[in-house]
């Protein structure tokens, strides 16, 4: 039995049909759906454990308290950090970016320091980073890639200098479906003495990751890629960087003592987390966690390559179609154009036979200029996604071509 098969039960938006016809969801890359287990998780959180973290003299935050930071312990050992004092719950990959960017960035860089991205890179990957640099004065370059999609690994070497003092990369492009050499790539960033930043924000549902053996100082990810609720992120950082660094917010929660004159704050991960959190959402970030592991990342990996052959064998009988992203290492997102045809009709026409893509530049508009196109349509499959999706989506865009060219 497929993958696919054993799961579908558990997600119940699969049920829904859409104008009419079966629900064929191919936006995994934006946002996953929510298996039951995560769904329950939630309902249980607001419906039979509602209580504050940290705070309470009663029993119920008590038990609030030990189920968040289990999922802070739960974080921990995905990602095989080290102590859960590094995981951070934020709002998700964009605010751990802004994070870092304003509290490690603000505290290493100086005039002429650099900061080294990529062509590909995620908006909420290349702003946070444009912004503490023009603060700071220091300079944001983009390592190249090669036509195929793939990142040219020399030249991202030779803009490697003692000047370069963050390299930030995506492990997994959600535009390119390009899977990035990590453990090289930042191995090269160490010698000249960078820190690293690893987005994970697309890979982190469907790859392995062990935060030392990559070489990743910090890592960021969204919860709703894998699973679970909007709202929800992790920043993980090095338990000795994070000690360093100054609160990203102020208020509740995050501090050791307020007087008039000042305010001491306490360790990490706490002098991170101001305020309420997100205690429901972090529920549901567990069991989406737990959820992955007992699917384990062999049989997602194997699914995974069996939908993008039988895809490939089905796009390359479509006359006009051609593929955006092509390097051999490569993930769960197939970008395309038909023609000349814009993304976005394409993605109207696939839209009225109940199939959801993204159309347009996917939030990397510097990747767009490089590949000289205005945007892609994407589909990205996830454990969910059947043979019968992609036979249903071949199909469609066949239908785009002969409406459109």
């Amino acid at each position: 039995m497929s993958l696919d098969q054993v799961v579908a039960e558990l997600f119940p938006q699969l049920k829904r049909q859409v104008r009419g016809r079966r629900m064929v969801y191919l936006d995994s890359a934006a946002t996953a759906l929510k298996p039951v287990t995560v769904i329950e998780a939630v309902r249980n959180s607001l419906a039979m454990e509602t209580a504050n973290v940290h705070r309470g003299a009663h029993l119920l935050s008590d038990e609030a308290t030990e189920k968040y930071e289990n999922v802070r312990e739960a974080v921990r050992a995905y990602i095989g950090a080290d102590s859960r004092s590094e995981i951070i719950f934020t709002r998700g990959t964009t605010e751990g970016l802004n994070l870092l960017a304003q509290c490690l960035g603000g505290l290493i860089l100086s005039e002429g320091d650099e900061i080294l991205l990529s062509q590909m890179e995620h908006h909420s990957n290349i702003v946070p980073w444009q912004m503490i640099a023009e603060k700071m004065r220091a300079k944001v370059k983009f390592a190249p890639i090669n036509d195929d999609g793939s990142l040219d690994v020399n030249a991202f070497k030779s803009m490697l200098s003692p000047r370069t003092k963050i390299v930030s990369l995506v492990h997994l492009s959600n535009a390119l479906g390009t899977i990035n050499p990590i453990k090289e790539l930042f191995a090269l960033a160490h010698e000249v003495g960078a820190l690293t930043v690893l987005d994970a924000a697309q890979s982190i549902s469907s790859l392995p990751i062990q935060v030392s053996a990559l070489g990743a100082d910090f890592l960021v990810f969204s919860g709703h890629k894998v699973f679970a609720p909007t709202g929800i992120g992790v920043l993980y950082g090095r338990k000795e960087w994070l000690e360093k660094m100054p609160p990203y917010q102020g208020g509740g929660s995050m501090i050791a003592d307020v007087t008039e004159e000042g305010t001491t704050f306490l360790a990490s991960p706490h002098r991170f987390e101001a305020g309420t959190p997100a205690i429901a959402q972090v529920m549901g970030l567990g069991a989406a966690l737990e959820f992955v592991k007992n699917l384990g990342f062999e049989k997602i990996h194997n699914h995974e390559r069996n939908l993008m052959r039988i895809a490939d064998e089905q796009f390359a009988k479509i006359p006009g179609l051609r593929r955006i992203g092509t390097a051999p290492a490569h993930a769960h997102v197939l970008s395309f154009l038909l023609g000349n045809s814009h993304p976005s009709d394409v993605g109207a026409i696939l839209d009225e036979q109940g199939i959801a893509v993204r159309a347009g530049h996917h939030c990397c508009q510097p990747l767009m200029r490089r590949l000289q196109i205005p945007g892609t349509v994407r589909a990205s499959f996830s454990v969910y996604t059947s043979e019968v999706d992609i036979m249903d989506l071949s199909k469609a865009v066949m239908k785009a071509k002969d409406l459109l060219l």
